[in-house]
């Protein structure tokens, strides 16, 4: 049996009995998460593209939700637009030792297909656990040689999408291979994007979940995909890494549950930025600083911190103001919190400018040696008077060992839903007791009226 086709079987053949019941919930308290970070991406104007794009190329109904238009239309549509619009406001969710996002891939997927093929709930949750365990897997084996180049989101995901629809669509073990050959053909995205301020990360998530939605279909219907896509000679791993190890693909297979060791995102930023921003935090707070307190910043990182957050020297948007760790610095130390409203309001604020120049990274040997497993979070902070102050976070905010309560989870949601008007409390509250009654609904429906 090869890696492929063990990973192929769990997705194929997972039961949601299979599934110890704390995982569950987490899978319903991700898809609560994951609602609030689709409806936060209405109104931005590239998921309003990508979304103007999927209404004239789709159906003007059907039996798929488009979350922030409340209107239906073809799975693959709706996998598209909601994919796009769960990957704008930066707090979607995020597996460590991966670096991949998978709400953004899973649930747009399948929820959609759920929602056309009348699956019951308990079907929709086990697809999306085993869209999280191979997507995950994924992320870990390409290593972090991939992530340097390669957004894993877009590609790690197009399989995770893949294996999710692959199980609502009953399909075998050996056509979900079939499955993630086309998925690993069609993975892609580049972090070049991040030099320009370009629209690319919400392109990224909608193409992995439709892409990978295409793929499930297709070999439904018998289209074949390649045996040995991640491993092969010309595969994934040939092509996009230089230290995958396919030992992480059936890591634990069955026993370990990697979805469960998803984190939430506190902040509206980049992950990167996270563990350093509660570093930061806590400095402040500690010793009552304020922003004209401070005279330097030095944010201790890791590597892969360096590679993303790098390249963005001087923000041009809101949105690309979230991958620089000098202005998620400076709204932490203007305003105590880096939230929707923080970054709308202040990204460009005088005070948040200057902090940001005061800022500075330097590579870690703790913490880059503990990443991905671990994203501990160093800054050392001189203040004006000559103090040099140091803190530090070994599980940043969001964390499985540091999460968020379940009240601070769907108040989280809720307000992430209000940000642009995409729905009210009284309907979040209503589509919550929905997601957590899955298990046993016979069919699934509209998270939304």
């Amino acid at each position: 049996m090869t890696h492929e086709t063990a990973l192929a079987a769990m997705a194929a053949t997972l039961a949601l009995d299979d599934v110890p019941a704390p995982v569950v919930r987490r899978t319903e308290d991700l898809m609560i998460d994951w609602l609030g970070s689709a409806l936060a991406g209405k109104g931005a104007r590239p998921v309003e593209t990508i979304v103007r794009f999927a209404e004239a190329m789709g159906p003007a109904g059907g039996p798929s939700e488009i979350l922030i238009r409340r209107r239906g239309t073809s799975p693959l549509m709706a996998a598209l637009a909601n994919g796009a619009s769960s990957h704008f406001a930066e707090q979607d969710d995020v597996h460590n030792g991966s670096v991949l996002h998978p709400a953004t891939v899973v649930f747009p997927a399948a929820l959609a297909v759920a929602q056309a093929e009348g699956s019951s709930g308990a079907d929709l949750l086990a697809a999306c656990i085993a869209g999280y365990e191979v997507g995950i897997r994924v992320g870990e084996f390409l290593g972090r040689s991939h992530y340097k180049v390669f957004h894993t989101t877009g590609t790690a995901g197009t399989l995770a999408a893949a294996a999710a629809v692959g199980r609502l669509l009953h399909l075998t073990p050996e056509t979900m291979v079939d499955a993630f050959g086309s998925a690993g053909t069609q993975a892609a995205g580049l972090w070049e994007f991040l030099r320009d301020g370009a629209d690319s990360k919400q392109l990224h998530a909608a193409h992995a979940s439709a892409a990978g939605l295409t793929a499930a279909y297709l070999a439904r219907d018998g289209v074949t995909g390649a045996k040995r896509i991640l491993e092969g000679r010309q595969g994934l791993a040939a092509g996009m890494s230089s230290d995958a190890d396919p030992a992480k693909l059936v890591d634990g297979l069955g026993t370990r549950w990697a979805l469960a060791e998803t984190s939430f995102k506190y902040h509206a930023s980049c992950r990167h930025t996270h563990p350093a921003a509660d570093a930061l935090q806590q400095v402040m707070r500690e010793h009552q600083l304020c922003a004209e307190d401070v005279g330097r910043v030095t944010a201790r990182v890791h590597q892969g911190a360096i590679d993303v957050l790098g390249p963005v020297v001087d923000p041009a948007t809101v949105h690309q103001s979230k991958f620089s760790m000098g202005t998620v610095l400076g709204i932490i130390a203007v305003d105590d919190r880096a939230g929707l409203a923080e970054f709308d309001r202040d990204w460009r604020d005088p005070r948040v400018v200057a902090f940001r120049k005061r800022v500075a990274m330097v590579l870690d040997d703790e913490v880059d040696g503990a990443y991905p497993g671990r994203w501990i979070g160093k800054v050392t902070v001189e203040t004006r008077d000559g103090r040099k102050l140091d803190a530090r976070v070994d599980e940043p905010k969001g964390d499985p060992g540091n999460t968020l309560t379940p009240e601070e989870l769907e108040d989280k949601a809720v307000r992430l839903a209000r940000y642009r008007d995409g729905a009210t409390e009284d309907e979040m509250r209503r589509a919550f007791v929905a997601i957590r009654a899955l298990a046993s609904t016979p069919r699934v429906g509209r998270l939304l009226p």
